[in-house]
């Protein structure tokens, strides 16, 4: 008599669904990508006819009709929306049409500006939030927390632009410690690095200050109280590992909005950033720059997302098991 013969289920290899997972972000991701660039593509149309500031107004129409045609902008706009996209994987963005360069060598003189004024102020808003939001939920309810909360709901309340500018007036123009605008030193890095912050400060703040006070109640953290365990160990080795995952999502988030936000900073202070080129080329109607200065913070958000979904499966156990 044989024996029936018995399948072992298959199980699935450690960390293959967090690989799918992670793959289906990441084409999620390209679609988000063409649909901005789209966006991007159909709006900058809509703002007029570059071709009206790249001529004397007494240019005649021949001379209206022989640029438009030297630009492609007489081609069908189905064609020149499918040659914009065919560009995009070889990052061809076209030619800006006031700098009369490629737009990928524009943008690449202005990107690390950008990348510099954000990453201090990320740095910055960290620095600052996590600290100010643990010592807030340690002291619930008590005038530390208070303070700290009124703090930060002035900071998120005020407008990046004016808190700027009023930093400007002290510290600028009335204490003449640091430069008003300018880039190149860390004394230019001061000003427009911390106004851009301040908002991030107050996000992450009052979020990691709710989360805490949320795991600080959990049963596993009394445990850890009744077995001596003194404040900064619990807080420390248990309840801030716990509470990471939503502040985490927002500083990832904090990063694209940084990168987005620094378009007013920018302005305000001078800064030769991405920033202060899509204001130009808004001004200049350089379809191209704007299509890609676009794309650009789009892509930005795309990474830091898909960089802060792969961050889950290393602080938390059990999101590597719900994929498996």
């Amino acid at each position: 008599m044989t024996q029936p013969v018995v399948e072992v289920p298959r199980v699935p290899a450690p960390g293959a669904g967090i690989a799918r997972t992670l793959l289906t972000r990441l084409l999620g991701a390209i679609g988000v990508l063409v649909a901005a660039a789209t966006v991007a593509f159909l709006l900058v149309r809509l703002s007029g006819d570059p071709v009206a500031l790249l001529l004397p107004p007494d240019a005649t129409a021949e001379q209206e009709a022989t640029l438009r045609a030297s630009l492609g902008l007489d081609r069908p706009l189905l064609v020149q929306y499918l040659d914009y996209l065919w560009g995009l994987p070889r990052l061809d963005f076209g030619t800006s049409l006031f700098y009369d360069r490629p737009v990928a060598d524009v943008l690449l003189e202005r990107i690390p500006a950008t990348l510099q004024l954000a990453a201090a102020a990320a740095v910055i808003a960290v620095v600052i939030a996590v600290p100010a939001g643990i010592y807030a939920a340690l002291r619930r309810g008590r005038a530390g927390d208070t303070g700290v909360m009124a703090a930060v709901l002035v900071g998120q309340s005020t407008p990046a632009f004016w808190t700027g500018i009023l930093l400007v007036l002290v510290f600028a123009v009335q204490w003449q410690v640091l430069p008003a605008s300018g880039y190149g030193s860390l004394e230019h890095l001061v000003l427009p690095a911390v106004t851009l912050a301040i908002y991030s400060v107050a996000v992450i703040a009052r979020l990691l200050r709710s989360s805490l006070i949320e795991v600080l109640g959990s049963d596993h953290i009394r445990t850890a109280r009744a077995k001596g365990l003194s404040t900064p160990t619990i807080v420390v080795s248990h309840a801030l590992r716990h509470a990471a995952l939503p502040v985490i999502t927002v500083v990832g988030l904090e990063v694209g909005s940084l990168l987005g936000g620094a378009i007013l900073t920018e302005q305000v202070f001078s800064w030769p950033g991405i920033g202060r080129l899509t204001v130009e080329a808004i001004g200049n109607r350089d379809f191209p720059l704007v299509q890609a200065a676009i794309l650009f913070f789009a892509a930005t958000f795309v990474v830091v997302n898909l960089i802060v979904d792969a961050s889950y499966a290393i602080l938390d156990p059990r999101v590597r098991v719900s994929h498996r």
